[in-house]
């Protein structure tokens, strides 16, 4: 699913009009039959719903949904802020509304604002996606009468205030805060980072039949990556295969007091369909990984505590390094010395990141296609901090593109981005995440799909999916609070299972 600025949404809305063909408010029709059924289908038909509409199309939209509404029997009244100048579609919807027995009101100033009650339910329908500066005057004062109602708000394409791509952070400009937001088409660049969670909670993207020619000649460097769009590059076993055919991943991690990481990461490349898993250890570590890790081979560092050399390693499919590692300088010299010598594809996370951020030299030398997987504080040690996250991935987009790497940014949407500066965000995964070994965990899968031969950056696509997904079905059984590394482990083979189908 491609995710288009404003302005290519608009030529798109334009292109299907002039080419399916379609009248603008018809377009306009089909949008708010999408959200209405929407509405319909999972919100509460009892509740009172106030529609608040703003002078375009947005709050032709919400003209629109406020009439079929009524006429599928909801409890429905309207509020339109006052104007001199209305969109002619917004026109058109106003005078089928008012041909209706369906309460209108006109906001003036703010004694018109509509009283909330508890059990309301507030549709935004102020300003769209085309707004192009921040809210001012009734209109501002409007949006902080909604948040300050306690009541769920339903937002239609984006919460009024909300810019599609660029906002400041902190953001100074009043924004509705949307419990739920009912998008069109695709979702918006300003829904993916962290900065904008105050005003979106939840969104769900609403098909409009905008028209398919457009949408694919339109290009766009980022996209949401579903389920669906994994099936042309997730592989299927062979019945003549063996274990040799799915290639040997060998995991450098761990340090005294950190081998829980290196564990925790081999498991998951086993888990994944390697078919052969190898951890490098150092010598306190042996016993706990070939006791924890039964189906991986073991082999152990001269070092009793880290990780200070490494030798033939040209026997290997792909190497993952950096879970547990710790920073020590022995350690930062073998790092050094295995990106010099590797020749097999290369993962590199946690220590293995924060070395580099106190080596930058190493970065020249990575190997094109290098996978890194920084969480944001890694991040920002690497390559400087970022006040928000559209500034972090405009970094990474040009990092990317700058040393050739393929870049996961992990959190929320994780953003994976391309050596040609194409940015993925996933759509798998949940706060419950957000706990210590995690990583370690995404690290072990997409280093296990390396070895399966999986092109780097569509091992990270799957990777980062299957990852999320597992993360998601240890959800249903423990919930988001208790969830651990190991849940998200134990998971692995039920989303692999669903991939599989």
């Amino acid at each position: 699913m491609k995710v288009f600025s404003s302005e290519q949404i608009r030529n798109i809305d334009a292109y299907t009009i002039a080419n399916e063909p379609i009248a603008s408010v018809d377009l306009m029709e089909r949008a708010s039959e999408a959200l209405f059924s929407w509405i319909a289908q999972n919100l509460c038909t009892t509740s009172r719903y106030v529609i608040i509409c703003g002078p375009g199309n947005n709050g032709g939209d919400g003209l629109a949904v406020a009439r079929m509404m009524f006429f599928a029997g909801f409890n429905v009244v309207v509020y339109c802020i006052s104007s001199k100048s209305y969109t002619s579609d917004f026109d058109i919807n106003l005078a089928r509304l008012k041909k209706i027995s369906i309460e209108l009101n006109i906001i003036h100033n703010e004694s018109d604002f509509p009283t909330i009650n508890k059990n309301d339910i507030i549709v935004d329908a102020l300003y769209g996606s085309g707004l192009s500066r921040p809210i001012d005057g009734v209109g501002a004062m409007l949006v902080q009468h909604i948040n300050n109602s306690g009541v769920v708000v339903v937002s239609v394409d984006i919460p009024s205030g909300l810019f599609s791509n660029d906002n400041p952070h902190p953001n100074p400009y009043p924004v509705v805060k949307a419990s739920i937001c009912l998008t069109f088409q695709s979702p918006k660049l300003s829904f993916f980072f962290a900065e904008n969670e105050p005003y979106i909670r939840r969104w769900y993207s609403l098909p409009i039949g905008l028209h398919p020619r457009a949408i694919e000649e339109n290009p766009t460097p980022y996209c949401y990556m579903e389920g669906g769009d994994l099936k042309s590059i997730f592989r299927s076993r062979s019945v003549f295969s063996h274990k040799g055919t799915y290639g040997h991943c060998l995991v450098v991690a761990g340090s005294y007091g950190m081998i829980g990481a290196a564990t925790l990461c081999a498991n998951s490349a086993v888990k994944s369909g390697a078919g052969l898993v190898t951890m490098h250890v150092p010598q306190c570590g042996y016993s706990i990984a070939q006791q924890l890790v039964p189906t991986a081979m073991g082999r152990v560092d001269i070092d009793d505590r880290y990780f200070t050399s490494i030798s033939d390693i040209e026997k290997y499919s792909s190497i993952c390094v950096g879970p547990g590692l710790g920073t020590n300088p022995l350690t930062a010299n073998a790092l050094a010395n295995l990106i010099r010598d590797i020749c097999v594809p290369l993962l590199l996370d946690a220590d293995a990141l924060n070395i580099i951020s106190q080596n930058k030299g190493y970065l020249s030398a990575l190997p094109p296609n290098t996978i890194i997987t920084p969480h944001p504080g890694e991040f920002d040690r690497l390559f400087g901090k970022s006040d928000c996250g559209l500034e972090r991935l405009r970094k990474a987009m040009d990092v990317a593109k700058k040393y050739k790497l393929i870049v996961v940014l992990k959190g929320a949407y994780t953003q994976i981005v391309n050596s040609d500066g194409c940015v993925y965000f996933n759509s798998t995964g949940n706060a419950g995440m957000a706990a210590g070994g995690s990583g370690d965990v995404l690290t072990g899968v997409i280093g296990g799909l390396l070895a399966q031969g999986y092109s780097p950056i569509n091992a990270a696509k799957v990777g980062v999916y299957t990852h999320g997904l597992a993360g998601d079905i240890a959800k249903i059984n423990y919930g988001e609070n208790s969830l651990t590394a190991q849940n998200i482990l134990e998971s692995l083979s039920l989303a692999f299972k669903y991939l599989e189908k």
